[in-house]
């Protein structure tokens, strides 16, 4: 028995990476290559360092040379390598080359892995931080398919040689998961940072496929990612896929809505086909080159303090359903979230967004962290070529209509509203639906929630048939007890 003292408290004992090593190499079934490119061999370098690793290293390659990387693995339709199909490529070729030269009959009980990365470190003028692909594709049965886990890095110190490091540092976490954490991808993934602090790496995409990942859902897992405070915000593509945030922003005009669309409503629709018109008529916009986001903040994501993830996936898959590009972010404040649209791009953003929303971007409660308050907030907010454009609000009682021209803003704001509304930097969305602005989202769940009818008329038909066939927010248990109650 382990001796303790009084006093001790529990923790979590982490091994170190010396240590994780060592155990991939002391298994004599695990065998793999390694094959990375652009940051030297530094995961490799890690199990070579452990001892034992004969058992373990296959082959250990980095293949610098652009002419030598196109022979091993072809050539990329877009000539670039940083890539999730070039880290593909690699992982599929040394996986059929093992497969090649190790005799299974010789090898019954043999665990083939390949590992690979394909990176850009930091620049030499220190411009730019650099990013990359890893990951890894391997068996935990000789018998079964392999699975495969890649996941794309965004680097963050200012030095290559940490880069290189850290790098190192996190392929070793990424294999010694796969196989001794692959039972719960969730612990595999905070076990990513142990001994790297989150502001040296960012994970902003992570994928998992194979046998052993069947029942996993990559966007849960993209949640996760938030949540855990690895990124600040992560993408789907309309078809419901995680997508890397660079694809889809590079160069792009970018028009984006923020809401919890719990459920999205005929409002949340007509705001963003009158936004997107209005987008389109701006100069140098173009329709071929226009990005629209949905974007839900992880606060909205919230219930009771906790994530609700059945409530975040029925949100996604509807948004997605409508030929949406949906964003997670950990971003409170709107000047955030251009901030990060801007890591991007360089070209015009638009936002649309009700008339309460852009009350409380005047609110000044909300920039007290900043030592420049909410002038410094603004600065970044629009400082871009951005419009903000507003959608009406009806006041249920009396029926009047606030616009840009009408609203009330807190009296010191008063000024700095009319600077930027004189200024062209909000436009009103006049075109709208007046028949639908007493829909509330938060009615609509309400009505699902009681089992009520009639909300039906309240959400795009593709929505409510979705909530009826897929049973989204619960709809059919919280019918059937209604009808019980009844």
């Amino acid at each position: 028995m382990p001796i303790t003292i009084m006093g001790d408290k529990e923790f979590e004992n982490v091994p170190s990476i010396k240590s994780k090593a060592l155990r991939i190499n002391l298994n004599e079934n695990i065998y793999g290559t390694f094959s990375e490119i652009g940051a030297g061999q530094e995961t490799v370098r890690n199990f070579f360092r452990a001892g034992g690793a004969s058992g373990t290293i296959a082959k250990a390659m980095s293949a610098y040379d652009k002419d030598f990387s196109d022979a091993i693995y072809g050539v990329e339709n877009d000539r670039r390598y940083v890539t999730e199909a070039r880290l593909k490529k690699m992982l599929s070729h040394e996986i059929g080359l093992i497969e090649q030269r190790i005799s299974r009959e010789k090898h019954p009980n043999k665990l083939f892995f390949s590992y690979a990365n394909t990176v850009a470190t930091i620049d030499f003028a220190k411009k730019y931080k650099g990013h990359g692909w890893v990951g890894i594709k391997y068996q935990v049965s000789p018998e079964e398919d392999y699975n495969e886990i890649s996941l794309h890095v965004r680097f963050h110190e200012n030095d290559a040689r940490h880069q290189q490091n850290t790098l190192g540092i996190l392929g070793v976490n990424l294999i010694y998961g796969a196989y001794y954490k692959y039972d719960n991808p969730k612990k595999l993934l905070r076990y990513l940072y142990d001994h790297i602090d989150k502001d040296q790496i960012e994970i902003d995409t992570i994928n998992f496929s194979g046998p052993r990942f069947k029942g996993v859902d990559n966007r849960l897992m993209s949640l996760q990612l938030v949540k855990n405070g690895m990124t600040d915000a992560v993408m789907f593509a309309p078809d419901g896929n995680n997508v890397l945030p660079a694809k889809i922003l590079y160069k792009k005009n970018i028009l984006a809505f923020r809401g919890s669309f719990r459920p999205v409503t005929k409002v949340n629709m007509d705001m963003y086909e009158r936004s997107l018109e209005l987008f389109l008529k701006e100069s140098k916009v173009e329709k071929e080159n226009t990005e629209v986001i949905f974007e839900i903040t992880l606060s909205n994501l919230r219930a009771e303090g906790e994530i609700d993830e059945r409530d975040f996936m029925d949100r996604a898959k509807l948004l997605c359903s409508l030929g949406q590009t949906v964003m997670i972010s950990n971003f409170q404040e709107y000047y955030r979230v251009v901030e990060y649209f801007s890591r991007y791009s360089k070209q015009r953003m638009g936002l649309g967004m009700g008339v309460n929303n852009l009350v409380d971007v005047f609110d000044e409660k909300y920039y007290r962290h900043l030592s420049g308050g909410i002038l410094e907030a603004f600065g970044k907010l629009f400082f871009k070529d951005l419009k903000v454009y507003l959608y009406p609000l009806k006041d249920p009682e009396t029926g009047e209509i606030t616009t840009s021209d009408n609203l009330k803003v807190h009296p010191r704001m008063k000024e700095l509203y009319k600077f930027f509304k004189y200024n062209g930097r909000v436009e009103d969305i006049e075109n709208y639906n007046p028949d639908i602005l007493d829909i509330y989202s938060r009615e609509v769940l309400q009505m699902i929630s009681e089992g009520k009818e009639g909300w039906e008329d309240m959400l795009p038909e593709k929505t409510t048939r979705m909530i009826k066939e897929h049973n989204l927010f619960h709809y059919k248990e919280n019918k059937k007890k209604a009808e019980t109650e009844v």
